[in-house]
């Protein structure tokens, strides 16, 4: 083959690349249009001006420092607040999370006719396809604890900003009100504008109901303006309301009848977007729930279904790997099976064979304190370590997790003066001292926060055992290890079933103990410091809340195994 045609066939291929990829960026989302709509009419305004720019909604005259009304803005989610005017992913997530994989199939062999229907024909079939026989109580807590991660994800900081800033500045005497309109039902998007973007009111469809089951059928938009009092909700008290549409925009008749302005973004608007930083939020995201880890967008849904088939035998080889081989082989086995473990150790941090202390005697480093991510944390730390005399503490995983897992593990029951004795037993159990890997957390966090540490562990260095704190970040790709309110009986096998999980254990300087300087009781001194070096290795931020607020918010029980759940 001559250079000739091979630098031909090159610069062929580099020309069909780039029109290709020119096609796919002009290419409207998923249920789009690619035609521009116009600003509708309004009846307060003089003249029809084209939009103004999306900074004149934050120019020093609509926002006074002053206790008097600075106006009102309602704002598109879709399309406006929301970066891409597509719903099919959050109708997916609900498909997926609360109705099973054979639903979310469904809505995904369905997504080709969606495309040829109108918007709001495609947004009704969405909905009864995605919640027709859903109990409404299960959806209720799902709204609050796995909707809002995929929302915020898509979050317009610029819209944002000038949409909702001011309504989270209402502390400092500003009251501009932020209203939101949506075309997807109310107990989908209220949650997380009322809950993490402090919107003041939401105008969406109420889903039907019938014996508290949801029927797949919403309100039309008129029957939802009539029950809602328009001028309680829109709060016009001598301010001025302006409008930020979407490409669909809902709710015609309030931008029309009482926005005297409306900033309508073009397709290169919407494209020079911004995402809103997490650090951004009014209120952080710092628990949720559900396993899919991904955007469920239609070519990322169906990757997810043709894995399965693939990800679920490998699963069940890595757990093979992981019982039957020493860590010397299930390693980097595990590494050429896709799973990635990472060690980082500290200077200090000694070899995995035991030290001996003055006295002459076997002194290892026994108690590892780390942040919890997962159920395989033990297993990680203790592969890292290159030990399998350590022992795990757990509370709530399931009997099958603890038949399978290769190093001993052993129940605590929520009462401090046995669970202590319990650890310093496994501490000691053996002549040759045992090792013990703790989570004192007591559950996990998704997000890069650390709840607080209990002190208990703390509790065990009186004795003159090394405390060795433990940062470990985990990284997956399709499915989340952990759940709150599912099965957990399932969490090895969805955490072993993503393509390329990725583990990185990072061994940090042991703390000094029992100096006696502490001011707050050496117990919970240690506990802080552990927590505060962990948080300063992974870049995370500390936080003083417990398993008990994780399991109030996403499973409506205070995280007691067997215990009722709560309002």
């Amino acid at each position: 083959m001559s250079k000739a045609f091979i630098k031909s066939l090159l610069l062929y291929n580099k020309i069909l690349v780039r029109r290709l990829r020119s096609v796919i960026t002009r290419a409207a989302p998923p249920l789009a249009t690619t035609t521009e709509r116009q600003p509708p009419p309004h009846k307060n305004a003089s003249s029809m001006a084209p939009s103004p720019p999306l900074e004149a909604l934050t120019a020093p005259e609509m926002t006074t420092d002053s206790g008097a009304s600075a106006g009102t803005v309602v704002c598109a989610v879709e399309g406006g607040l929301l970066m891409s005017a597509s719903t099919f992913p959050y109708f997916m997530l609900v498909a997926l999370e609360a109705g099973g994989l054979l639903r979310g199939l469904l809505l995904l062999m369905l997504y080709p006719l969606l495309r040829v229907l109108s918007h709001e024909l495609a947004t009704k079939a969405m909905i009864m396809l995605a919640f027709a026989g859903l109990r409404k109580d299960a959806f209720g807590r799902m709204g609050m604890a796995v909707m809002p991660k995929l929302f915020l994800e898509d979050v317009s900081a610029e819209v944002f900003q000038a949409a909702t800033s001011s309504a989270a500045a209402a502390r400092r005497g500003r009251r501009r009100r932020c209203v939101c309109v949506s075309g997807m039902p109310r107990a989908m998007v209220e949650p997380f504008l009322k809950e993490y973007l402090a919107v003041d009111a939401v105008a969406a469809p109420e889903l039907k109901e019938l014996g508290g089951y949801y029927l797949g059928l919403v309100e039309d938009e008129g029957e939802v303006v009539r029950k809602m009092d328009v001028d309680e909700v829109i709060g016009d008290k001598g301010g001025a309301v302006v409008g930020i549409g979407g490409q669909w925009c809902p709710f015609q008749q309030l931008f029309q009848k009482y926005c005297k302005e409306v900033y309508v973004p073009t397709e290169s608007a919407r494209r020079r977007r911004g995402a809103l930083h997490p650090r951004r939020y009014p209120k952080p995201l710092i628990f949720h729930d559900g396993r899919t880890a991904f955007r469920p967008t239609p070519a990322a849904t169906l990757t997810m279904f043709m894995w399965l088939p693939l990800g679920a035998p490998l699963a069940l080889l890595r757990t093979a790997v992981f019982l039957l081989l020493p860590f010397s082989l299930s390693v980097p086995l595990l590494a050429a099976l896709g799973m990635h473990n990472r060690m980082i150790a500290s200077s200090s941090f000694p070899s995995p064979s035991p030290a001996i202390n003055a006295g002459g005697n076997k002194k290892d480093n026994n108690l590892f304190a780390c942040n919890h991510r997962s159920l395989l944390d033990p297993l990680c730390v203790s592969a890292a370590a290159g030990r399998r005399d350590l022992a795990a503490a757990t509370y709530s995983i399931s009997r099958l997790s603890e038949l399978l897992s290769p190093i001993p593990t052993f129940r605590l029951t929520r009462d401090r003066a046995a669970d202590r004795a319990a650890m310093q037993a496994q501490l000691w159990r053996r002549s040759g001292g045992g090792g013990l890997v703790v989570c004192p957390e007591g559950t996990t966090c998704r997000e890069p926060f650390l709840l607080r540490f209990s002190p208990l562990f703390a509790e065990l260095a009186a004795g003159g055992v090394d405390v060795v704190p433990v940062a470990l970040h985990l990284a997956v790709d399709m499915f989340h290890g952990t759940t709150a309110g599912g099965r957990k009986m399932l969490d090895p096998l969805y955490l072993l079933m993503n393509p390329v999980p990725s583990y990185l254990v990072q061994f940090l300087d042991p703390v000094v103990t029992g100096d006696g300087s502490e001011k707050e009781g050496p117990a919970r001194a240690v506990a802080n410091e552990v927590q505060r070096r962990v948080a300063e290795a992974l870049g995370y931020e500390r936080t003083g809340l417990t398993r008990r607020d994780k399991y109030l918010i996403l499973a409506g029980n205070e995280g007691v195994v067997g215990g009722k759940k709560k309002n």
